[in-house]
């Protein structure tokens, strides 16, 4: 795996995280952290079609280094979703192939996580290391998608589970990310 040592920070650079390539283009700060948050906790749909939206128009001028063949969006625990009313990031996905053209491949949440909302990047590793399962059959490159990107220690641990299923290339997209510097990622 080849990293751009000119954007990563010195955690990444330490130790790199299980994808290649992360785009992420909006900051989780005003008008989006607001629309996230009513997309995805009060099941606001308008909120969400502006999301996918926006994350369509983002993805034109994006390149990935493999030919996209698979979209996986983070899942959620069952108990969870059911918590919420829906999964958001699935929901997101399923916008998303459709507006590209691209498949869906689900993974599943084996165990329920607690929010990684307090933790710190250690904890959050140790919090979700294991939580997924996916499919052994994967195709050669898979996009994943999240919402919303903090230290990437839940998408580098779906990377990990991907990686070991026999994945070579493993891209990352979520619609934005918390602008501290401290969690800054590749």
């Amino acid at each position: 795996m080849e990293i751009n040592e000119a954007r990563c920070c010195g955690q990444c650079l330490r130790s790199p995280p299980p994808f290649e390539t992360t785009h992420v283009p909006w900051r989780y700060e005003g008008d989006i952290a607001a629309a996230l948050q009513r997309f995805k906790f009060q099941a606001d749909r308008r909120a969400g079609h502006l999301l996918a939206a926006l994350m369509d128009e983002g993805l034109n001028t994006l390149k990935f280094e493999a030919p996209a063949e698979i979209l996986m969006p983070v899942p959620l625990h069952a108990d969870r979703a059911r918590e919420r009313g829906f999964d958001q990031t699935a929901w997101l996905a399923r916008q998303l192939a459709a507006r590209r053209g691209w498949q869906l491949l689900g993974a599943q949440r084996v165990r329920a996580t607690p929010s990684q909302r307090d933790l710190d990047r250690r904890a959050r590793r140790r919090n979700v290391a294991g939580a997924f399962r996916v499919p052994r059959a994967l195709p050669e490159t898979v996009i994943l998608l999240d919402d919303v990107m903090t230290t990437g220690a839940t998408l580098a641990s779906l990377a990990g589970a991907c990686r070991d299923a026999g994945v070579r290339h493993v891209s990352v997209l979520a619609v934005a990310r918390t602008p501290s510097r401290m969690h800054r990622i590749c």
